[in-house]
């Protein structure tokens, strides 16, 4: 199979394992299974993500290891994230505690970097934190009452006394943005005037000095800023991910099959609890090293070329990490991924989900028609395989129509019903459906031929059904450049 016929099979709902390219039957099957894609070039890393990503960061730079490490699969210990994140924002009944707790390390990280932006020195800094904490106290009093004397012990004051009112003699409480302005603003008067093309402007006017001050707001750190860190020469450890074209004539293939087998059967009966006879060499092998597609070069600069691809993720000399990819004229495709269960820690999962996400963008750069990342099948009736809609912005697959529709406006409709057709235009119609049923291109007897020719020799039953059924599910396109072989 072509790379190209691939490409226009996935996007009609196909998928493939091993060698083995199939189709769910949406309207029937138990659990419909949506192709979904992630926009590679507009994606933004959300807060769970970036955490995954800062926790490997500060693994290999520090040899730090996360003391909350999940014992389940990396990518299913996010499921609650992507049920949530259906919706833009939550209720207030439904924020948790962790979200009220004042001091929470991104929050600290925020209000350092806002110090940073102000321009003043680290002493400043402390002596504003201490005059600005005491004044917090009163702001939160309010907040304190409602939330009732337990959540008062824990932060270590109690609500003033019934009759009591706010202390006349002390200054009012005001916001830590307004005093971090004040005292910004105060540092600029202590300079020297601005002139600016021969006109001196006044000490007193706030809002030049403001407006002018050379602070930038923060820019959010892409996935980039991440992976691609320069190190220090010192680093505890060292993560090297390499790309292995599957073929058992690659020598770097060839020389980490056994190390990757391993692994392999290592993952699948610590986690999907496979017994050794279902994850031998020969199993491994069938399931994710053979491919039905055939290499081809890319355009020029895309030296890896099109075809199927392991992602190693070597650390410290051994691999710990595979996941499995297809590399096709517009996306790349993830098939699976196993990873070491001791490493459990790292979030392997979603890291090389990331990881792939961030690999789809240099691949963009040397062929332009490659800017998507294929997730797969997103199934909204099984929670556990919600994660992926949290990878956004994506698509999913129209099962009529084969159209992309961005997942917000889908899933309203897959909460009311399992199977959807997320066209809206109920006069749209699948536009790469068959249309000359004679063009599907027939192998016979060793010779290729239009169906049309074959029809007129062929002896016996007319077999026209099953011939319209596979046209009509893989397309007018493919059926005209496949061979549909008939005995």
């Amino acid at each position: 199979m072509t790379v190209q016929d691939y490409q226009d099979l996935i996007d009609r709902g196909w998928r493939r394992c091993g060698k083995y390219v199939y189709k769910p039957i949406m309207n029937q099957t138990c659990c419909p299974q949506y192709t979904i894609r992630c926009q590679a070039l507009h994606f933004q890393a959300s807060k769970s993500h970036k955490k995954v990503l800062k926790k490997m960061l500060k693994f290999i730079s520090k040899g730090d290891v996360s003391k909350a490490a999940s014992e389940e699969e990396p990518m299913d210990s996010h499921v609650e994230d992507a049920i949530t994140c259906d919706f833009p924002y939550k209720a207030e009944s439904h924020v948790s505690q962790s979200e009220l707790t004042p001091l929470s390390v991104d929050h600290a990280e925020r209000v350092e970097n806002e110090d940073e932006d102000t321009g003043e020195t680290k002493e400043e800094v402390n002596e504003h934190k201490v005059e600005s904490g005491s004044r917090q106290i009163c702001a939160d009093n309010d907040t304190l009452l409602t939330r009732g004397p337990a959540h008062s012990a824990k932060i270590g004051h109690a609500p003033p006394k019934p009759g009591k009112g706010a202390d006349l003699s002390k200054p009012p409480c005001r916001k830590a943005k307004d005093i971090r302005k004040e005292r910004k603003l105060q540092k600029l008067l202590r300079k020297q005037p601005c002139t600016i093309e021969g006109s001196q402007f006044q000490a007193g006017d706030p809002g030049f000095l403001l407006q002018n001050s050379k602070s930038k707001p923060n820019q959010p750190k892409t996935i980039e800023d991440f992976v691609f860190v320069s190190l220090p020469d010192d680093a505890p450890h060292k993560l090297e991910v390499r790309l292995v074209p599957v073929s058992f004539e690659d020598p770097q293939f060839k020389s980490s099959f056994s190390q990757s087998a391993s692994l392999f059967a290592k993952y699948q009966m610590a986690i999907h609890k496979d017994t050794p006879a279902d994850c031998g060499e020969h199993e491994f092998t069938r399931f994710l090293c053979d491919s039905p597609l055939e290499a081809e070069d890319g355009p020029n600069g895309l030296e890896c070329g099109y075809g199927s691809f392991h992602q190693q993720y070597w650390l410290d000399g051994k691999i710990i990490a595979v996941g499995v990819i297809d590399i096709l004229p517009y996306c790349v495709s993830s098939v699976y991924l196993y990873y070491d269960p001791d490493y459990s820690f790292l979030s392997l999962g979603v890291y090389s989900a990331l990881r792939e996400i961030a690999f789809t963008r240099q691949l963009h750069e040397k062929a332009p028609d490659l800017c998507f990342y294929y997730m797969g099948f997103y199934i909204h009736s099984c929670p556990k395989m919600r994660y992926k809609g949290q990878y956004r912005p994506s698509d999913l697959l129209c099962p009529e129509t084969y159209v992309w529709t961005p997942i917000e406006r889908c899933l309203p409709l897959l909460e009311q019903s399992k199977y959807c057709r997320f066209n809206q235009d109920a006069t749209a119609v699948d536009e790469g459906r068959i249309k000359e049923l004679g063009r599907v291109r027939v192998l016979h007897k060793r010779i290729v031929m239009p169906y049309s020719v074959y029809k007129k020799r062929r002896k016996g039953p007319s077999d026209e059904a099953s011939v319209q059924q596979y046209a009509s599910l893989v397309g007018q396109t493919c059926s005209e450049r496949m061979l549909l072989f008939r005995s």
